[in-house]
Parts: C-alpha cells; structure tokens; sequence
C-alpha cells in the first residue's frame, strides 16, 4: 500500500495543476507603465486614448497545437469540447469568412486538414472560452487589450512591435502575413497559413515577445464597448494585409466561435 501511495504522489507532482502557472508556457515579465493606445492615422475606433497599465507577465509566444493538446489530454478537460467541435463547424478564410463543416483545432481547415507535424504552430479554431479555460488551467487569464498593446509595444508609441517600419520593408519579412494588397494567404514569407512561433526573431516586441504582428490574431479579455457579446482580437494574421498588423488595429468576433486564423497567449499577474 505504501509503495502505491509513494507512485501516487510522484505521479501528481509531475502533472500540471490547475492554479498553478506552468513554467513552460515561458512568461515574460511586462513591467507596465503609461501607454498610448490606438493610432491617430487608423481607424475612428483606434482614437488615441492613455491609459496606465500595471505590472503584469503574458506568454513569450502564442499557444501552440502540442500546448493545448497537453491541455485536452488532462483529468481537468476529460468530456470537455471546444466551441467549434460542439457546433460541428469553425469558420476558414479564403478571401473572405465561411464556415466549415468539421473544422476544429485538430482539423483547422476542414476534415481533411491535419496539425500533423505542426506541434509547435498556434492552436487556431478556438473559441475565447476554449482559450479562457485553457488559460484558468495553468493559472492565468487572456490579457486585456490594454495589457496586449503595452505587450507588443511598450511605453513608447509605435505602429508595430519593431517600430513603425511596414513588416516587409527592406526586403525582408518580420512577421507572417498576407498579401501586400489586402487579403488572402501568400507564402512568400516561407508559411502560407501559420508558421513555427517564434520563426520571426526581427518582429518581436520590445520586451522579447513573439509573434505579436500576424501569424495569428489573438482573443484578449476585452470586449467591445457597447457590444458585450463582441471580443476584442488583436495582431493581425497569416492572411492579412500589413495595415491590420498594425499593434493599434482591433477585431471583434463573438466568444463562443473558432476561426482558422484566430488563437491566443495567456497573461496573469506580476510575481
């Protein structure tokens, strides 16, 4: 009995806990500050507004295929569904938004569509809540849009989180995105649809965070003012234009729905 107790209890101190942050899902420490969010040469909704931001940690990079499917394998989400897998149907671009019959995070584009051999590619065809709980699992939360624009770039104003050059300006690219004449999907960048987190080290964000322009839009915590059942998206993805991967530029989808060009990255609070 005493040696199945001691199996027992290594086994559980090696499984991740709900509650307690997982070390690997590798946070950066934001300190906060004074931000100027929005961008005066975009939309009427990006009107440039200062807000303070306290101190706060969020993922080095965006939540991957084997991140979640780590999640998906655990006692807390046994019987658990993600949105578009209830609904039987996630929503694909291909120049413009449809939904899809059997498209879900393991098959992001269709049945016929696989993450084989994409572990380390961001999770798409995840509703907000399915991204809330993953986040609540490991003992944080999505960031607020406050928290994300100070993320990706700091308390000096920029259009995009290396500064205010265009992503493919100098004849090369940092970040995965869509055509230069908005919007479809476009390779030249080496990923037609998304790529490895991280593959772009030139485009990450004053404090050393990934991913923050294109390859994926990200839900945040936020939702839009006026509209409770709208969420606030924000980067820009694999099939966007540079001006939507502009750190100012915001989306709106409702929360219980996935889209093959929408995934996410956990914050929480400061240590």
């Amino acid at each position: 009995m005493r040696t199945v107790l001691l199996a027992l209890a290594v086994l559980l101190s090696v499984l991740p806990r709900p509650g307690a942050a997982e070390p690997g899902l590798d946070l950066v420490d934001i300190p906060g500050g004074e931000l100027a969010m929005g961008d005066a040469a975009g939309e009427a909704d990006e009107a440039p507004r200062t807000v303070a931001v306290g101190p706060f940690r969020i993922m080095r990079h965006e939540v991957t295929n084997r991140e979640f499917a780590a999640f998906h394998e655990t006692d807390a989400a046994a019987g658990r569904r993600t949105d578009p897998e209830r609904a039987g149907a996630g929503w694909v671009w291909t120049r413009r938004w449809r939904s899809v019959q059997g498209a879900d995070w393991r098959h992001p584009f269709g049945p016929e569509s696989s993450i084989a051999g994409r572990g380390d590619h961001p999770v798409v065809q995840v509703s907000a809540r399915d991204a809330a709980a993953f986040c609540a699992f490991h003992g944080l939360r999505l960031p607020t849009e406050a928290e994300w624009e100070f993320a990706a770039r700091g308390p000096e104003w920029r259009r995009y989180p290396w500064g205010d050059a265009s992503p493919e300006e100098g004849g090369r690219r940092r970040a995965n995105f869509g055509t230069v004449e908005c919007c479809a999907a476009d390779d030249a960048d080496g990923h037609l649809e998304t790529a490895p987190v991280g593959r772009f080290p030139s485009g990450a964000s004053p404090f050393g965070v990934m991913d923050m322009a294109g390859n994926v839009w990200e839900w945040t915590a936020s939702r839009l003012a006026g509209a409770p059942d709208r969420v606030i998206l924000k980067g820009g993805g694999w099939g966007n234009d540079a001006y939507c991967l502009r750190i100012g530029y915001r989306h709106t989808n409702p929360p219980d729905i996935g889209l093959g060009m929408v995934g996410f990255r956990c914050a929480g609070a400061a240590p």
